[in-house]
């Protein structure tokens, strides 16, 4: 046994690639090792900027000899069979072996030394290599078969054990010699094996280790924040990137001009961040500090003092254009900046964003008018909304797509808008993702709800359907958004109503989709369907229509359309649920029972329907549920013709009924669905003496029918609750 090593040295790898490089390179070299039947035993991958490298431990000197054996035709076979065997084996017939009346073709493949197989792998390794973007250099680059690489390569170290694996690839030959930093060693360092490796590189000022250096970025970065009496900003994705960025991290702390922290802080922190790779620093009050982090790649003799008057310099520089951007946009309303919005398509169906800027501010003005939001003035919503989407046209948005909607809430402050316009413009884009603060305040839950209920149904009206794993207008995301904000906030709207929501603006989505092929090929039997149990009025609809549209078959395709977003709507609450650890037959069971689609009543039933199964009473009156379904099934219902005496366990199964009937509806109109439920466990002991006592399928038809007739009520009964026949178990 022994350890195999491998570097492939390039110039810089970007910091961003060398996660995927990692997985990729062990990938491909296990790929190689299958191939040949070997088997390594602990597999370690490093990366630096300027390198890869792989160490893989006790690797058997050589393959094991094989023998292959390859089944052929009966020796009785017709002589063409045979040929066509020998061909194929590449044999002639006395190197064939017969065994019990069969032809076989043995081929003995003796091992082969682990050095000739990894001189054979490595080359394959590298020209397989999936970077994301690679490239082409020398005069062998005018050919398209040159070799590429991410950047261009210039040495290779493969050692097994202490012997050199020898391969050439491009004109890069493997060998025993490597470099050290580029500044503090820039000269050759002799590899022994991979027992030194790692040693002889530290020697070097080469930490090979990236997660080695990611400690040092994040320990020596705090360690310089807490030195002046600061507090880091903690970013994990900007710790990765710095010791990706160098070979021998120094993180040193830098000071700029407090004139700066005018600027909003997310500004300040955005321009350190992604212009620069600087960490932040905030004071022991939490507020931002005039200080930042940079990582040097070198230990400089005055200290690091030049490198962080260098980089105080360049941030400035960058500072003062984001001060420039947030001076700049505040000179103009946000009224103002709104009026651009009609120069920007948001999609070529749906026409500008302006236009999805009114049908935001339509929807959140209804939302707070009919009381589905709580507590929310609905000219403060109109407000809101006209402006939420006003700051994608300022500069500071356009340098910085991750602030938008952020800077159009301090743009609102900075003009004196009322607080609850200010939040609702910044925070109106969340929940971002599952996971994500979901707003709370009236005004911002309005125009947060309004505008993904807008996204959901307008994509779904114009037929941009996600199909599959394609989602490319994050309808999936809008629908989770709505869902939390909806659950979070216990608003009363119902599936339905997304629907109806969309009626009201019917005629801005005229406007937008009135050319549609589509519109002139749809044809509808109905004007209006009835959708999760929910008719949408026809004379209110007629009466708003006759006066917004003039072409009816807007109108059927709006309301066809909206039907299915408020369906996909449903279907992504059912998945949600799952994920939440409801079991996927109670969510159906509560679903299947129509006419409930008020998501706060909806999720309470199905709660209170988990509970209930899980409890002894759940399961035993379940499994009567489940025996009146089967028989009712077989044997249909007719009336009775006369009154008889009714036996104990029959009349006892009656008056159970009698109690439990108007208890569950009074119950489920209170939205008390525990109780609910409590009033079906009253059924559990009548339905079993039912069963062990009366016979169903009397022999007289009188008495049969009203048995059944009896099991349909307990069956009715128990459906007011959910639809038990989509209950398992």
């Amino acid at each position: 046994m022994s350890d195999f090593l491998l570097e492939l040295r390039s110039e810089e790898i970007p910091a961003r690639m060398q996660a995927g490089a990692r997985a990729d390179l062990e990938r491909l070299f296990r790929k190689e090792l299958d191939a040949a039947g070997l088997k390594a035993g602990e597999i370690t991958v490093w990366s630096t900027p300027r390198r890869l490298a792989l160490v893989a431990r006790d690797l058997p000197l050589a393959t094991e000899a094989v023998s292959e054996e390859v089944k052929g035709p009966r020796t009785s076979a017709p002589e063409q069979a045979l040929e066509g065997f020998l061909r194929k084996t590449g044999l002639t017939k006395d190197q064939l072996t017969e065994r019990d009346g069969v032809w076989f073709a043995v081929t003995e493949k003796p091992g082969r030394a682990t050095k000739d197989v990894l001189a054979e792998a490595i080359p394959a390794i590298i020209r397989a290599f999936p970077w994301p973007k690679s490239q082409r250099w020398g005069a062998a680059s005018l050919s398209t078969e040159s070799l590429r690489w991410v950047r261009p390569l210039s040495g290779i170290v493969a050692l097994l054990g202490e012997e050199l694996v020898k391969c050439e690839i491009g004109g890069v030959k493997s060998g025993y010699v490597t470099r050290g930093h580029r500044f503090h060693c820039p000269g050759e360092i002799t590899i022994g094996s991979a027992q030194d490796y790692a040693e002889k590189l530290r020697m070097a000022h080469v930490i090979v280790d990236h997660v080695e250096r990611e400690a040092m970025v994040r320990e020596k970065a705090r360690a310089a924040a807490d030195a002046v009496g600061l507090v880091l900003v903690e970013d994990e994705g900007l710790v990765i990137e710095n010791a990706g960025l160098t070979e021998w991290p120094v993180p040193l702390l830098g000071r700029f001009d407090e004139a700066f922290l005018d600027v909003p802080p997310e500004v300040i922190q955005l321009t350190a961040r992604v212009n620069q790779k600087y960490f932040i620093c905030r004071d022991a009050g939490g507020k931002l500090a005039n200080a930042f982090v940079c990582t040097a790649n070198i230990e400089a003799k005055d200290g690091g003092a030049a490198i962080i008057d260098g980089n105080r310099k360049v941030l400035a520089a960058r500072l003062s254009d984001a001060r420039f951007f947030w001076e700049q946009d505040k000179k103009k309303p946000l009224s103002l900046h709104a009026e651009k919005l009609a120069r920007i398509t948001f999609h070529e169906k749906l026409g500008t964003v302006a236009d999805k800027v009114e049908r935001v501010a339509n929807l959140a003005e209804w939302l707070a008018s009919e009381g589905i939001v709580p507590n929310c003035d609905p000219a403060l919503a109109r407000q809101a909304a006209q402006l939420c989407k006003a700051d994608l046209v300022t500069e500071m948005v356009g340098e910085f797509p991750e602030l938008q909607g952020l800077m159009g809430g301090y743009y609102a402050r900075a003009e004196g808008l009322p607080d609850a316009v200010a939040e609702a413009i910044r925070d109106h884009y969340k929940p971002v993702g599952q996971g994500y603060d979901v707003p709370t305040a009236p005004v911002t839950v309005a125009v947060a709800l309004a505008d993904k209920l807008d996204t959901l149904v307008s994509f779904f009206v114009v037929d941009e359907m996600p199909t599959g794993s394609k989602d490319p207008y994050a309808l999936r995301r809008a629908a989770l958004g709505i869902l939390s904000i909806l659950q979070l906030n216990g608003l009363r709207l119902q599936i339905a109503s997304v629907a109806n929501t969309l009626l009201l603006q019917a005629g801005l989505l005229a406007r937008a989709i009135s050319n549609l092929p589509e519109i002139k090929a749809f044809e509808a039997d109905k004007k209006v369907a009835e959708k999760f149990g929910t008719v949408i009025k026809q004379a209110e609809v007629d009466a708003y229509f006759d006066k917004e549209i003039s072409n009816p078959k807007i109108l059927h395709l709006i309301v066809d359309r909206a039907a299915l977003a408020a369906q996909f709507l449903a279907d992504r609450l059912k998945v949600q649920q799952r994920e939440a650890g409801v079991r996927h037959d109670l969510i159906d069971a509560v679903f299947a029972l129509g006419g409930e689609d008020d998501l706060v009543r909806l999720l309470a039933r199905v709660r209170a329907l988990q509970a209930f199964v899980g409890t002894e009473d759940g399961v035993n009156l379940l499994a009567g549920y489940k025996r009146a379904a089967n028989i009712l099934k077989k044997e249909e219902c007719a009336p009775a013709e006369a009154a008889y005496d009714r036996e104990p366990a029959e009349q006892a199964l009656i008056d159970a009924l009698d109690a439990a009937e108007p208890q569950a509806e009074s119950a489920i109109a209170a939205e008390d669905f525990t109780a609910a439920m409590a009033a079906l466990a009253t059924l559990r002991g009548p339905i079993d003496a039912f069963f062990d006592q009366v016979t169903v399928n009397d022999a007289d038809a009188n008495k049969r029918a009203c048995r059944l007739a009896l099991l349909d009520r307990f069956r009715a009964a128990v459906h007011k609750v959910a639809d038990f026949s989509r209950i398992e178990g």
